[in-house]
């Protein structure tokens, strides 16, 4: 990896503490599920939700991965839309008379 992550994802926020606090010093945002067993304390941005059922646990992984892919074509759209609506075309027009 070339620098630090853009975010943390963590599906056992009781499991992962040492990920978390890592994180936390390196102010990297912090997505988790957290069960009613864990506090949400830390997580910047909480999923409540099931961390022991292996279909709950798929469900936010896809879910997740899917948003990531979604975000990043977007953004890819934006600047593809923003280089063509440029015109690089552009004339300025120079009086030399004065």
């Amino acid at each position: 990896m070339g620098g630090l992550p853009d975010a943390l994802f963590v599906i056992d926020v009781g499991f992962h503490k040492i990920a978390i606090a890592e994180a936390q010093k390196l102010g990297i945002p912090i997505i988790g599920v957290v069960d009613t067993n864990h506090s949400p304390e830390g997580i910047n941005y909480v999923i409540p939700g099931n961390d022991d059922s292996a279909k709950a646990v798929a469900l936010y992984a896809r879910a997740f991965a899917d948003a990531v892919l979604e975000g990043r074509a977007n953004a890819v759209a934006e600047v593809v839309e923003a280089v063509s609506t440029t015109s690089s075309d552009e004339f300025v027009e120079v009086n030399e008379a004065a």
